[in-house]
């Protein structure tokens, strides 16, 4: 009897290191094997794994995937002409030499993600000084962000490289300070005030012009009009004269009849018209004294 619980117990050992010395690495980690603080394995592929029982050997998994780092600190940076902002942005990294990053960072991630917050915010702050505020608004920010990127890349791959990747830097949200918030809002409302007045001053002094050239297009118009109407009267005045020329020429009594007749029709045209006249001395009544014979 003695002899069978031995022999389970010794069963149940055995089977207890071998499980000690197998482990997993799931394809979305990486595996490292140390022993006594010395990395002995780095294992990158997915499967089944041997090591030396612990505590001879023992191994961390470390994640491999795309990581996000959002920003936690809402202290306001200084821009180059001293305002006080307060900026919202995120860091897509991961870890790629699982080695230089436990030797140089830490065993997890969240030792990488709080050391990378405290470069990547110093990073903003540097480039931040530099700019205004309206750079940060403008399409500039993407040269804000990549020389961030190029900052956070020159520190972890310094001296003692972190053996991670900087896949992109990215800013969402960029605001003023709660505390000139208010007086910005004042500035930004007077300077669109400002832009709206010299738009509709534009807009008049353009309709005044605009009128004005009607108005001289206009009077020209006229102008022209009258001109021509002008000679064109002067052309038929002249060819009138000329046909009664010529047709009284042909008989010169009839046409000083006819002259006479027009001379009476406008001498009495109203009703208040009077003359007072010596109808034997005076020439005016020669065509009636005459009967007609005037001119002969």
């Amino acid at each position: 009897m003695n002899r069978i619980g031995f022999f389970v117990t010794s069963i149940l050992v055995v089977l207890a290191l071998l499980s000690s010395t197998l482990f997993v690495v799931d394809q979305r980690q990486f595996g490292v094997v140390y022993a006594l603080g010395q990395i002995k394995e780095v294992i990158t592929e997915p499967g089944l794994n041997f090591k030396l029982p612990p505590p001879l050997q023992n191994v961390r998994y470390i994640d491999k995937r795309l990581l996000t780092l959002d920003s936690t600190d809402t202290e306001p940076m200084l821009t180059a002409e001293k305002q006080r902002v307060v900026i919202d942005w995120y860091v897509r990294w991961r870890i790629s030499e699982p080695s230089e990053y436990i030797r140089n960072v830490g065993l997890d991630e969240s030792a990488g993600a709080m050391q990378l917050n405290r470069v990547v915010r110093n990073a903003f702050q540097e480039e931040i000084n530099r700019r205004t505020v309206r750079e940060l608004l403008s399409s500039k920010r993407e040269t804000l962000m990549a020389d961030v990127k190029r900052e956070v890349l020159e520190t972890v791959r310094g001296s003692k490289p972190w053996g991670v990747d900087i896949v992109d830097v990215r800013i969402t949200r960029v605001d003023y300070a709660e505390t000139i918030t208010e007086s910005v809002y004042r500035r930004m409302e007077a300077e669109r005030k400002r832009v709206a007045n010299e738009l509709r001053s534009t807009g008049a002094a353009e309709g005044e012009k605009i009128r004005a050239e009607a108005d001289r297009q206009r009077d020209i118009t006229i102008a022209n009009a009258y001109r021509d109407a002008q000679k064109i009267k002067g052309e038929g005045d002249a060819e009138a004269a000329r046909v009664y020329a010529e047709s009284f020429g042909k008989d010169p009594q009839f046409a000083q009849f006819y002259r006479s007749l027009d001379a009476y029709k406008e001498s009495f045209s109203k009703k208040s018209d009077v003359l007072v006249l010596d109808p034997s001395q005076s020439d005016f009544f020669k065509a009636y004294r005459s009967g007609g014979s005037a001119g002969k």
